[in-house]
């Protein structure tokens, strides 16, 4: 997938190389991101958004491949709660994506075709380095806010953790300090329906002017099953027929199968095969106690970061004791931390909807924050 995007580029040249987790050296390096609103004088105002798995930096404009609003559209913008008069908002494309950033779909500068399966295995430490060399370029030294939900949560905490003296706050969304092995499964599911598409060709397929894309849209059907709630599907479709009456074979007869179907076909037009297979396991790979000797308490010790941890009724997929495990984390060693549980029964995906519970958590915490770090209301200066 290579596409000419409108939009922020960073290029890092062979000079400056990304270690990452796995010890490879990676150069040249690209970051993709948006910014949206004005950096301030003292540059204090600036939120990074981390997105999610499927997600990208396209946050609040129509999207260049689908056409789509933004994910978070409707948080975005002057008077809204990420208020562009008043902060500075980032947004990059992760490591290993295939929305402008360096991934597996990038050109390989030692061979001069796409890096496909040779691309080295990241981590979310590592899409948060990539992310930290962005701020540098920016002459940021310190974020007002981080936030993200999902896979953008594991990096908010891992912005927090690792980075501490970077971040004023942190706002993790339905997320975890590690993926489950629940989680696990699910991704593995969806990376042995994409390595079964004959069309991967061992993850070689733009050599072969082919693309997995059956396999990537199972992979999406099931994934997406783990955003929503039995409510919410229950509610959207029940056991609807797409028809008047049952075909006797195997079409989609229920509205449920058209709509999963739909949401595979629509995402293969976006999304590489070897990003999601890369994405899904630097999300497997996550753990962040792991080098504290298991102890997440000890990976706050000492922290100056003012928390915010959100979690939903219905999600199953990242379940309230996830986030819990975090505030208790927090709370160990006194940090500053603040939790709320919202009431839905959307599922993990409440944290892309309309949820005035959650948008009033969003909203009266950063208006407290901003009050702390001195950021007035209204453009800034």
């Amino acid at each position: 997938m290579s596409l000419l995007l409108p939009g922020h580029r960073l290029e890092l040249g062979p000079d400056a190389p990304l270690r990452l987790d796995c010890g490879v050296e990676l150069a040249p390096l690209t970051i993709a991101y948006q910014t949206y609103g004005r950096l301030n004088s003292d540059k204090s105002n600036a939120i990074l958004i981390c997105h999610a798995l499927t997600g990208d930096q396209y946050v609040a404009e129509t999207h260049p491949v689908t056409g789509k609003p933004g994910w978070w559209e409707e948080l975005v913008g002057p008077g809204r709660i990420l208020d562009t008069d008043r902060y500075f908002l980032i947004c990059a494309n992760v490591l290993g994506g295939c929305m402008g950033t360096t991934g597996p779909a990038s050109v390989n500068p030692a061979t001069g075709r796409p890096w496909c399966q040779a691309f080295p295995v990241i981590t979310i430490g590592d899409m948060v380095r990539a992310q930290l060399r962005l701020l540098d370029y920016l002459e940021i030294d310190q974020l007002f806010c981080v936030i993200g939900g999902s896979m953008g949560g594991m990096q908010a905490l891992e912005w927090a953790a690792r980075h501490p003296q970077r971040v004023f706050a942190a706002i993790p969304i339905a997320t975890a300090a590690r993926h489950s092995a629940q989680n696990i499964a699910f991704a593995e599911v969806g990376r042995q329906a994409i390595m079964a598409d004959p069309d991967w060709c061992g993850g070689d397929y733009p050599a072969h002017g082919r693309k997995p894309q059956r396999g990537l849209a199972v992979a999406r059907m099931a994934a997406h099953i783990t955003y929503l709630s039995e409510a919410a599907l229950h509610r959207k479709f029940g056991r609807n027929l797409q028809g008047r009456e049952l075909s006797w074979g195997f079409n989609a007869d229920f509205q449920v199968e058209s709509y999963l179907r739909h949401q595979g076909s629509t995402f293969v037009e976006r999304f590489d095969a070897n990003s999601y297979l890369y994405i899904t396991r630097a999300m497997d790979y996550f753990d962040l106690a792991a080098d504290h000797g298991g102890i997440l308490a000890n990976a706050f010790r000492g922290t100056k970061v003012r928390f915010c941890v959100i979690s939903f009724t219905s999600d199953w997929l990242f379940p309230t004791a996830e986030s819990r495990a975090i505030v208790h984390a927090l709370n160990a060693v006194a940090a500053n931390v603040s939790f709320v549980e919202v009431e839905s029964d959307k599922g993990h995906d409440a944290f892309l909807l309309d949820e005035p519970e959650f948008h009033a958590t969003l909203s009266g915490f950063l208006d407290g924050a901003a009050e702390h770090r001195g950021l007035p209301r209204g453009a800034p200066p």
